[in-house]
């Protein structure tokens, strides 16, 4: 294993040794300050922008969604936050620490899970959670047994033999042993079956109960919307929107459904509503705007029932990129 690869393990448990403080209880420059706070946070790679001017900050006991296709800047993110590498530009801070010029003071309650699991193939899961436990100065062994048991991990076989599920089985169960204050995911169900996502859920909301922080990387829509408090969603390196789901839900149409009496009339539109007939006796209305003036135009045309919905956590993600053109492509640095 490479000693970048190695480096990259190490930091699914915590850089230090030093022992973690438990959850909800801190003390010192981190009592009070963000989670994640990033100003004007930038990253070139040459000729190529990975991240641009973000600004971010993540209260604690917050679960947050990092949302983007691929070679939008998240695992550059990611990458910044954990002093992997060094900022072009701006900073980045955890829990008011700086990353990079106080790594090992600003990582020491830090959990990291890769998306591409990076294990030491002769050693066994079991192994590998002693060793990381041992690298971090502490895990909650008692409830380690329980996530093995969760993710229905075998943890007497060796690391070389398991498949990419497996492998992220064991970063996510040594991470979120540690029951580190904060919690950095970069597409941490990478490669886990819809079982071992629900599994992944129910962790994710003990943490969160715990008192822990979790930033979650993902391009998984349903994943971020089940679990998340907030989402940020990134455009070629640009946070180009954030909020609550309720508060990201006015950028996208509500729809509604009218099903009549008889066959459905022709009927014209309010301003700020577009219509489809999807059956004979149904129209559906994309509303845009306040639902009123399509309510007062279907009044007395003989209808039978009427549904509305939100828009879901996806439908709002594609309005950001059908209308500003998508990401242009870039590959991921």
């Amino acid at each position: 294993m490479s000693g970048g690869a190695a480096r990259r393990i190490l930091c699914c448990v915590s850089p230090v040794s030093t022992p973690p403080r438990a959850a909800g209880e801190r003390s010192g420059p981190g009592a009070g300050a963000p989670a994640i706070s990033a100003r004007a946070l930038g990253k070139r790679y040459g000729a190529t922008v990975a991240l641009d001017g973000l600004d971010l900050e993540i209260a604690q006991g917050e679960v947050y969604g990092f949302l983007g296709p691929n070679g939008s800047g998240k695992t550059t993110t990611i990458r910044l936050l954990l002093g992997l590498h060094r900022a072009s530009s701006g900073s980045a801070r955890l829990f008011g620490l700086d990353c990079f010029s106080a790594a090992a003071l600003a990582h020491r309650d830090v959990a990291y899970v890769a998306g591409e699991p990076a294990l030491w193939p002769a050693m066994t899961a079991a192994e590998t959670f002693e060793f990381l436990a041992r690298v971090r100065g502490g895990t909650d062994t008692r409830y380690r047994a329980q996530l093995v048991e969760r993710f229905q991990l075998d943890p007497s076989r060796k690391v070389r033999a398991l498949s990419k599920g497996n492998r992220q089985k064991v970063q996510l169960i040594a991470a979120l042993a540690s029951r580190a204050p904060l919690l950095l995911l970069d597409e941490p169900t990478a490669g886990l079956d819809p079982l071992m996502e629900v599994a992944f859920r129910d962790s994710v909301r003990e943490a969160r109960d715990n008192g822990q922080t979790v930033f979650l990387s993902s391009h998984i829509l349903s994943e971020v919307e089940a679990l998340c408090d907030r989402v940020g969603i990134l455009r070629a390196g640009r946070l180009i929107d954030e909020g609550t789901l309720q508060q990201l839900r006015h950028l996208s149409a509500q729809t509604v459904e009218a099903t009549f009496a008889g066959a459905a009339p022709e009927l014209a539109a309010p301003d700020g509503v577009s219509v489809e007939r999807v059956a004979a006796d149904t129209l559906r209305f994309e509303v845009a705007g306040p639902v009123g003036p399509l309510l007062d135009t279907l009044a007395g045309r003989g209808v039978l029932s009427i549904t509305s919905r939100e828009p879901s956590l996806e439908e709002v993600f594609l309005h950001h990129y059908d209308t500003s053109g998508g990401d242009g492509g870039r590959p991921s640095p």
